[in-house]
């Protein structure tokens, strides 16, 4: 991560060099903000660049850290706790059975199923990494029955598709034509993700957010405004904080 310097405060941005950048570019990530450059900008044109956008960052990242203090907080994963799933808010149902394994199901809501020997200091912890880790699964079927669907009927062919836990993006498009994304488009709505996949589909073709590049994305996904103007506006619902309980 670079830092910007504005007085005694400090600012933490992803900075991006690309070959194929004509100009630098700045935008907004989940948790920070990206300022996107040619390859060979210097130090000083990077620092001009953050100095014309200083009013506009520093409201970018109070915004962002108000909506981060509206997230979804979950105490304990019991049964009536929410959490988000697709662009809603949904329940827990947890019971406890004779197996080794926490079992997950989805059914108008989350039946998950714990043994019945776990212990309540643990239970929190295990039930929580299971359905992180089934939820992950679900945003990679998703993403590549989405690439089956669009990327051959328009010619966008990624090597892969790789879910991360990434912290200030939502997804990028490699060089090596891999294309990752943040899990935490599970909690969106399933066309909001699918806007995400199209988009870094778009890049294999091309690499920056020029005028042709959004001309591609309007080809594949007409309404792609629409769905990128829901994840601008409700980023801060995407994901829960695990808080602990104060004694």
């Amino acid at each position: 991560m670079a830092v910007y310097r504005i007085g005694e405060r400090q600012i933490e941005y992803t900075l991006r060099r690309s070959p194929r950048a004509r100009k630098a570019s700045l935008s907004v990530t989940p948790q920070s903000f990206e300022l996107l450059v040619p390859e060979g900008a210097t130090d000083n044109q990077i620092n001009a660049v953050l100095d014309r956008r200083r009013a506009w960052i520093i409201e970018t990242v109070q915004h962002m850290q108000e909506r981060a203090k509206a997230q979804t907080r979950v105490y304990q994963f019991v049964t009536g706790a929410k959490i988000p799933y697709r662009g809603r808010m949904t329940k827990l149902s947890i019971e406890p059975f004779d197996g080794s394994l926490v079992e997950i199901n989805f059914r108008n809501g989350f039946q998950i199923r714990r043994p019945r020997d776990l212990s309540p200091e643990s239970s929190d912890a295990i039930i929580e990494s299971t359905l992180r880790l089934w939820l992950k699964r679900r945003v990679r079927d998703d993403a590549r029955d989405f690439v089956r669907r669009l990327g051959a009927r328009h010619g966008l062919k990624p090597r892969g598709v790789q879910i991360k836990d990434q912290k200030h993006m939502w997804g990028s498009c490699g060089l090596d034509r891999q294309i990752n994304l943040n899990w935490h488009l599970i909690f969106a709505p399933k066309p909001v993700l699918e806007y995400a996949v199209v988009h870094e589909m778009c890049h294999l073709k091309h690499r920056n957010h020029e005028p042709e590049f959004w001309d591609l994305v309007a080809r594949v996904q007409p309404d792609w405004k629409e769905r990128k103007d829901w994840l601008d506006k409700n980023e801060h619902l995407l994901g829960w904080e695990r808080v602990e309980a104060s004694v």
